[in-house]
């Protein structure tokens, strides 16, 4: 069973950064390079959106949502089972539960989301 484990959320002030990262088990080894990998976020009474996605294998495709185009950049290390996301110029609309997602053929597997609270 694939596990996944978010980290790096936390309370950051507007304009700050924050580094989130995912990082998966239960994988076969050697595989988890055939995964894709998004990001997603849940902000209060919403529905969660797709943030960030970065193709298999070395990553050479991402795809971002209008609102984290050129502050978020996703990224993904391979030999640590990780995928992160790298968020710059917040602003207290990005506050929500940011959730990693990781999926190989159409199966998906969720984290259980790390908060992301941005002050003004």
């Amino acid at each position: 069973q694939v596990q996944v484990v978010e980290s790096g959320g936390g309370v950051v002030q507007t304009g700050g950064s924050l580094r989130l990262s995912c990082v998966t088990s239960g994988t076969i080894r050697g595989l988890f390079s055939a995964y894709t990998g998004s990001w997603y976020r849940q902000q209060p009474g919403k529905e969660r959106e797709l943030v960030a996605k970065i193709s298999s294998g070395n990553g050479g495709l991402t795809e971002y949502a209008d609102f984290a185009k050129g502050r978020f950049t996703i990224s993904r290390e391979n030999a640590k089972n990780s995928v992160y996301l790298q968020m710059n110029r917040l602003n207290p609309e990005d506050t929500a539960v940011y959730y990693c997602n990781v999926e190989l053929r159409a199966k998906y597997y969720w984290g259980q989301g790390t908060q992301v609270t941005v002050s003004s």
